[in-house]
């Protein structure tokens, strides 16, 4: 890593930390960082670092906060470091990502990004959650979480705090923060960042009710941003947000890695060992972080058991939050196959994309716009469970034409090596094919909070209330 500024990186120290405070009857939170960082009341400081910003004018860039709660995969991390990457290259914002990875100190970040890791939590079923480490209580976990989002918004005192995915939260654990920021930090303009498919319409709108997201949506957010396209996908019918709210909705368009926006470099070589390839046409296999990727990646590999040996090149990732036991069994039903490398993990995996000549992966928000954005054939087999979003959008991206689309289910392997052959042997979709989905969106995120602290600017650093 480069240029980066951590802090609150220990997290099984601060644990501990905060329960001893939990049991200690002290009113101060967060505990003192070793005599570095001051423990926090209401009235905290600002951090030296953060510069002044006087009435009428705007000295130093602008503190966004981004939120990241990240239970599972890698989606939620990457968006917001590709957004982060185009604050930062602006020269207008100090970013602060706030996020729940696993994996965070192992990935290539944007110089110049703050960082403050959370206790990993796991998604282990809809709407329910546990703590990543088994010893710790998922409550303590939660309560620390939610303390230390509030502790940091208090003391930085963010000019943007930009929420993705999740309005609560996970498991509610903003709402704290957000009721503070409502009553104590009014010039804070706090913005939703909404993938556009969440899930099947009918199940958001029924947890949105259940969870009372509306209201939240109404009195909390100054702007609802939807990374997508109101032709393809229309939120507001969709997902049912009231004529109140609906009026702070802005469809962005995709967001994708920057490095995707320019050509290919020479020097980015792709992760397989291109000798060993012998200008084979060049299958790449990714699910992501690797967390549910074995049933696709075990399918693919009986799949290549019904092709000669040599008939391409086949690169599986399978990702930092695979089992150690799956990915074991993928090693060993590779064995004694030159035309087949697993690799680990990739922290930065678009020279791979660029470089593959066909693609399979499952169909999540960022690996389906990268994928568009490279101009890439590809397989999509969509997550079966527990939430609808992958089947609908590998869906809409096939009847786009953009995409095959495989359902997973007992004949995957057959399914597989029939769909690759013709895929490899079909020319990929034409310019204007691909030109259906608008991949702009970090940029219109950028060009929004510029022309929002413009416009506080010009009003005297105040914004309405709403």
């Amino acid at each position: 890593m480069r240029d980066i500024h951590m802090t609150e990186w220990d997290a099984g120290k601060t644990l501990k930390k905060a329960a001893a405070w939990m049991g200690s009857g002290t009113s101060g939170w967060p505990p003192a960082e070793d005599g570095n960082e001051p423990a926090l009341g209401g009235n905290a400081p600002r951090a030296r670092a953060r510069p002044l910003v006087p009435a009428g004018s705007r000295v130093g860039p602008a503190v966004v906060f981004l939120y990241s709660h990240d239970t599972f995969g890698l989606g939620h991390l990457r968006r917001n470091l590709a957004i982060a990457e185009r604050l930062l290259a602006s020269g207008q914002f100090s970013v602060h990502l706030l996020t729940g990875s696993p994996v965070i100190a192992q990935w290539h970040l944007p110089p110049g990004l703050h960082v403050h890791p959370m206790p990993p939590v796991v998604k282990t079923g809809a709407e329910r959650y546990a703590a990543r480490d088994a010893a710790k209580a998922f409550a303590l976990v939660k309560g620390y979480r939610s303390a230390l989002i509030l502790t940091l918004a208090m003391r930085y005192r963010p000019e943007v705090f930009l929420v993705d995915h999740a309005p609560a939260g996970m498991n509610g654990e903003l709402l704290p923060a957000l009721a503070m920021m409502r009553r104590d930090l009014p010039s804070t303009r706090i913005m939703l960042g909404l993938r556009d498919i969440l899930d099947s319409p009918e199940i958001v709108r029924a947890t949105w009710d259940e969870q009372d997201i509306h209201a939240l949506l109404e009195q909390a957010y100054d702007d609802i941003l939807v990374y997508g396209s109101q032709t393809l996908f229309d939120v507001v019918e969709a997902y049912g947000i009231e004529a109140a709210t609906a009026g702070r909705v802005r469809y962005c368009g995709h967001v994708v890695a920057a490095d995707l926006a320019g050509p290919a470099s020479a020097d980015q070589p792709p992760c397989w060992d291109q000798a060993r390839a012998h200008g084979r046409p060049v299958v790449l296999v990714t699910a992501g972080g690797g967390g549910d990727g074995f049933a696709l990646m075990d399918a693919y590999l009986t799949a290549c058991r019904q092709t000669p040996p040599g008939t391409r090149h086949s690169v599986i990732v399978t990702g930092p939050l695979m089992s150690a036991e799956q990915r074991a069994a993928l090693t060993a039903a590779a064995a004694g196959r030159e035309d087949i490398e697993l690799i680990d993990y990739l922290t930065d995996p678009l020279p791979s994309l660029r470089a593959a000549d066909l693609v399979i992966a499952m169909a999540g928000y960022n690996t389906s716009a990268e994928l568009i954005a490279a101009r890439k054939r590809a397989i999509i087999v969509p997550r079966p469970a527990p939430r609808a979003e992958q089947r609908l959008r590998a869906a809409l991206l096939a009847r786009l034409g953009l995409v095959r689309m495989i359902e997973q289910g007992p004949d995957l392997a057959a399914q597989l090596a029939r769909e690759i052959a013709a895929a490899l042997a079909t020319p990929p979709p034409a310019e204007t094919a691909w030109a259906q989905l608008d991949l702009n969106g970090a940029e219109r995120v950028m060009a929004h909070l510029t022309a929002t602290l413009e416009a506080r600017a010009t009003a005297n650093f105040t914004w309405e209330s709403t």
